[in-house]
C-alpha cells in the first residue's frame, strides 16, 4: 500500500473539484483518504491505495474537472497509516 498527499494549485476551488476527486476516486476504486478545500486556494487530497490506481488518481487530479485549471500538482509521499476505510469530502 502507497500513500500519498496532493496539492492542487490553480482554479480548483468554487467549480466542484472536490466533487471531481470523490468521483474520479470511486471510478477507479480501491482508494481510501480524502480531499478538502485549503484556507490559501489550493486543495489537498490524501490518498491510500496500490501504486497502479494512484498513478490513475494523478493523471485525473491533473486534468481536473470542467471549469477548472490546474496549474501545479505538488506529490509528498507518505507513510501509509491504514486510519481511512473509504474516500470522502472534509470540511
Amino acid at each position: 500500500m502507497v500513500a500519498r498527499r496532493y496539492f492542487i494549485s490553480g482554479d480548483v476551488q468554487g467549480v466542484g473539484f472536490r466533487y471531481f476527486v470523490l468521483r474520479e476516486v470511486q471510478k477507479i476504486g480501491k482508494i481510501m483518504g480524502f480531499v478538502r478545500n485549503l484556507p490559501d486556494g489550493r486543495v489537498e487530497a490524501y490518498a491510500e491505495g496500490d501504486e497502479q490506481v494512484l498513478v490513475q488518481l494523478e493523471s485525473r487530479l491533473r486534468k481536473g474537472p470542467s471549469g477548472s485549471w490546474v496549474s501545479d500538482l505538488q506529490i509528498i509521499e507518505e507513510v501509509a497509516g491504514n486510519e481511512y476505510s473509504d474516500f470522502r469530502i472534509t470540511f
